[in-house]
């Protein structure tokens, strides 16, 4: 094995921007076991009076996740929000065209609302622009919304919920750029009514915040054209434009997918310069920012059809430690972007595409969970400027990268810190003098390390603990410098305390 020397300098001074809360949320879908036999399964022995699976909501808690987006995705494109509402004995059972199997509709908005309260997150509700119409999504809100007095509020109070449930968040919709979405439209098109939907929703509730359709990746032939086009039409009625992307490893070229961070960041940083366009292009003095609100690695091919079966087995992904290095990765991206990236919702947080796998009896943590665990709970505050002079690791579809990629908080309200540090290196490791700048009375008060010497290594349900982060002796600090030793394919995480302050 390579060894290797690196620095990493750290200055409290040197933010990037505030770090938003939202950007640690989840995205739960009606598609596969996500919801039934996912987060809502009355049948197992580890469910609640309510069916939520106590171990999936104590494994969510520990991930402290901010902000759900419910219930699509693909899904709600032919979605009738009424189905889910009322008594569930009266409940109809559909086709679901998207994913071709059967909804119950035995978990529904309300449900959904008491899962967001069993874990402590704000609910993300997004409404049907395929089939849908304007005035059932302003329907919607009402219903969430309004107190009672109104038809609306009324049939929610009469349905057991006699408060609001005050729901910030909406998106106006789910990747109506794609040809596979039911009532999929052209950017003009959806502009229009994605225009004309939110100034009915937002009359319906002014305190909503709302998410308008952007491109579903940056492969789709009408980007970043759809974006631009959608946002001129839609700007001062909207918050927040939409970013879809799944990573994947199809050509199995590690060192390219270790990279993976080089791609992230264009995309944001393009559709950053969309949003300048616009809004120049517009003469606004509104602001509009990223929602990066389905994000996760997805590759393996698993069946997408359920064959109009309830709760088939779709989009169940392996997840191996590159790939959690992939999303360590994405989520030091988020930091570095904190300036114009304000949600971000992985998809999705159970069976489906998720790094949670239920059975009936139990719940296996793949790889990815424990870095998600340790950035949603470590980073807050601002987004540290960081500056890493690493050696670089050649790729075939980059060039040379950093064999560091480094993101790092400062919380100035707490005095805590954090650094997160990936070794993308399949060989090498990498011994870094990370360098607080501005104070030399920095502490690290605690570590952790995620790695491991095989890239493709999973955790199994015969051996769930083969990857998790493990605590490491926290590095001694000398005059403001330690030296930590990063092994290949690893993922290392400082806390910090005292010190940090501005000089």
């Amino acid at each position: 094995m390579s060894e290797h020397a690196a620095q990493v300098l750290l200055d409290a001074n040197r933010t990037i921007a505030e770090i938003s809360p939202l950007l640690f949320g989840g995205f739960i879908e009606h598609m596969g076991r996500c919801v039934y036999e996912g987060i809502y399964d009355p049948e197992s022995p580890l469910s609640d009076e309510q069916g939520l699976r106590t171990d999936v909501l104590d494994a969510l808690r520990a991930q402290r996740y901010t902000v759900m987006r419910y219930p699509g995705g693909n899904f709600v494109s032919g979605y009738n929000w009424l189905d889910g509402v009322g008594p569930k004995d009266q409940r109809p059972r559909r086709k679901e065209l998207a994913w071709q199997s059967l909804e119950t509709n035995q978990f529904g908005t309300n449900e959904f609302m008491a899962f967001c309260r069993a874990i402590d997150t704000e609910p993300m509700l997004a409404v049907n622009m395929g089939t849908g119409t304007i005035q059932a999504a302003a329907d919607l809100v009402e219903y969430c919304n309004a107190p009672v007095g109104t038809y609306w509020a009324d049939l929610r109070a009469q349905h057991g919920f006699a408060e609001p449930h005050n729901v910030r968040y909406w998106c106006v919709g789910n990747e109506m750029d794609g040809p596979w979405q039911i009532g999929h439209l052209d950017a003009v098109e959806y502009g229009k009514k994605a225009l004309e939907a939110a100034k009915m929703m937002r009359w319906a509730d002014p305190t909503i915040e709302t998410v308008l359709c952007g491109s579903s990746n940056d492969r789709m032939p009408t980007y970043p054209e759809w974006d631009r086009t959608a946002l001129e039409i839609a700007w001062e009625h909207v918050d927040y434009h939409s970013m879809h992307y799944y990573a994947g490893n199809p050509q199995d070229d590690t060192a390219g997918y270790l990279a993976s961070a080089i791609l992230f960041e264009r995309f944001v940083e393009t559709l950053e310069g969309t949003l300048r366009y616009v809004k120049a292009k517009r003469r606004s003095k509104h602001d509009v920012y990223l929602s990066w609100d389905e994000w996760q690695v997805w590759y393996k091919g698993d069946p997408l059809q359920g064959d109009w079966t309830v709760a088939p087995h779709l989009a169940e992904e392996v997840y191996n430690l590159e790939d959690a290095l992939v999303v360590a990765q994405w989520l030091n991206v988020f930091l570095r972007k904190s300036h114009v990236l304000k949600i971000a919702c992985v998809a999705q947080v159970v069976n489906v595409i998720s790094w949670l796998q239920t059975r009936r009896d139990g719940l296996l943590k793949q790889p990815s969970y424990y870095v998600f665990e340790l950035v949603s709970n470590l980073a807050r505050g601002k987004a540290l400027d960081v500056h890493a002079a690493a050696p670089a690791v050649e790729t075939d579809e980059y060039g040379p990268a950093p064999m560091l990629d480094v993101a790092a908080s400062f919380d100035e309200a707490t005095g805590q810190g954090a650094v997160f540090i990936v070794n993308r290196s399949q060989d090498a490791a990498v011994t870094a003098d990370c360098i607080w700048q501005n104070d030399a009375s920095v502490q690290i008060a605690e570590a952790w390390q995620l790695a491991g010497t095989d890239p493709k290594a999973v955790n199994t349900w015969d051996a769930p603990n083969n990857l998790i982060a493990r605590r490491l002796d926290a590095p001694v600090m000398n005059n403001g410098t330690a030296t930590l030793r990063l092994p290949p394919l690893s993922f290392t995480v400082l806390k910090t305390s005292a010190g940090m302050q501005n000089s």
